[in-house]
């Protein structure tokens, strides 16, 4: 399955809602988000820095990470930033694959 990071962003509220039930309770709420996708968390982290929280989504498609995040973002508690992420074999793939580009100018 595609792999997907995940950069949480708490909000004041979402702050608030983690001082109070606690961070075990925010990874329990994103795990049941996912599977509910069809995809499942494969790792979760708080962090210091530009974000609070990094999660990293193994899901079957872009549709359903897409799906997750515009519901936690619905929630107005956490904004959400995914990067889709390409495995090494998967850019070897791209590296092999011949595309034509004309730069702008040229």
């Amino acid at each position: 399955m595609p792999k997907y990071l995940v950069a949480a962003s708490y909000t004041a509220d979402g702050v608030e809602g983690l001082r109070k039930d606690g961070g075990s309770s925010r990874v329990a709420a994103v795990e049941e988000l996912m599977k509910g996708l069809g995809a499942k968390v494969e790792a979760f982290y708080f962090a210091f820095g530009d974000a609070d929280a990094y999660v990293i989504i193994d899901a079957p498609d872009n549709v359903s990470v897409a799906a997750g995040s515009l519901a936690a973002s619905a929630s107005g508690a956490v904004t959400v930033k995914t990067t889709v992420l390409i495995t090494p074999e998967e850019m070897d793939e791209a590296a092999r694959k011949t595309a034509e580009y004309r730069a702008p100018g040229k």
